[in-house]
Order: structure tokens, then sequence, then C-alpha cells
């Protein structure tokens, strides 16, 4: 069997995957938190696994660096990346939502401000609703951005809302559903099916 590249981003999806592939039978022996090493393979060298950020793994997995990629949904809908989507593996699992001050209607005929770490998928989702917006890109802390009028509106993840909470703010829109998903790579998928598929086979038996 050919060998297949896997991309990963440490943290919860990565420790996860991993130990669904190690009940599996799959062992990476040189693999630990402690390591800084990027690049890991399993005993019999079928699978490589590669250690990039997050936001990057599908751009990978585009660009054929990784023929398998396995993260949030959240990463995937921001890079729009060209790439299948094939398995949930319902790990993360939290939402995409419109987040303000209580009261606030977010319909509006002015253009409105939404700060976000996600600016792909807040313009989808307003131009879908027809609402003209501007972004402000945001790497943290969003939830201060209505507080101190940088925007009128943010665009994040929530999971139990208690961030939002303690900072006065709460969802008025409810957007997309996120968790864990694995990718393919489309040129991979025509020609490493069966060991894509034989992969795909392994997980879905360890989720079971």
């Amino acid at each position: 069997m050919e060998q297949i590249t896997l991309a990963l981003a440490k943290g919860r999806p990565a420790s996860s995957t991993i130990k669904l592939l190690e009940e599996t039978g799959e062992h990476f022996s040189e693999l630990h938190e402690d390591s800084r090493k990027l690049v890991f393979y399993n005993e019999d060298k079928t699978i490589k696994v590669i250690f990039v950020k997050a936001l990057d793994v599908p751009t990978y997995v585009e660009k054929g660096a990784a023929d398998i990629g396995i993260v949030g949904k959240d990463n995937i809908l921001e890079s729009q990346a060209d790439v299948y989507e094939l398995l949930d593996l319902k790990i993360g699992k939290c939402m995409f939502a419109v987040a303000g001050k209580p009261g606030q209607k977010v319909d509006s005929n002015q253009k409105l401000t939404i700060a976000t770490k996600y600016p792909n998928v807040a313009k989808k989702h307003f131009k879908k609703k027809g609402q003209d917006i501007e972004t402000v890109k945001l790497n943290g802390s969003v939830e201060l951005a209505p507080l101190i009028g940088l925007s009128d509106f943010i665009v994040d993840i929530v999971e139990t809302g208690s961030t939002l909470k303690e900072n006065g703010l709460v969802v008025l829109e409810e957007m997309d559903y996120i968790s864990t998903r694995l990718i393919v790579n489309k040129a991979s998928f025509a020609t490493k099916s069966a060991e894509v598929q034989n992969f795909i086979n392994q997980l879905k038996s360890a989720m079971e």
C-alpha cells in the first residue's frame, strides 16, 4: 500500500484522532506531547503525520502536501479550500454565531461592522441575507469589540456561551454547526482511493 500523509493541528482534535487510530492498531511510538518534532510515522510507515497550524490544514490538503487532513469545520469554511469533506468525527461540537448586546437587531438597512476571527465566514453569512457589512479581523478577544464601539456585532464560535454572558453579550443568530471533520485532497481520493478508504474505515470502526 502507498503511504498516506495526514495533516493535523496539535490540540484536542489531534490527540483524539491519534487515540482513535491507536484503537485500530496504528501506533506512533515517537509521538508524545512534549516533542517538538513536526513529522511522525506509524510503525510500518504507511501513515505519515505532519503537524501544522489549524488554519493551514485545509491548505496543505488542497495543495496536495497532505492526502488527508483532520481539522475543525471552522477552519475549513474560513479557508474556502477546494477539498472533499468525507467524515464528521463529532469532536469539539460547537457553532458559529452572530452575537451582540441584548435587544440588538441584526437586520439593518445600514452597513454593519462585524468583528471576527473568521472574515470569510462572516461575509458569506451576511451576503446570503443581503446585508452589507465591513469586517474587522481580530485574532483574539472579539467580545471586546462591540463593548468599545469597534464593531456592531461579532461572528465567533460559541460552545457554552459563558464567555459571551460574562461580557454582557448574547447569541442573536445561530449559523453553522461546527465539529472536527476529515477532508481529503481531490487527486489523492482518485490515486490513493484504497488507502484513503481504508483510513476512513479504520476511524469509523474506532468511533462505533
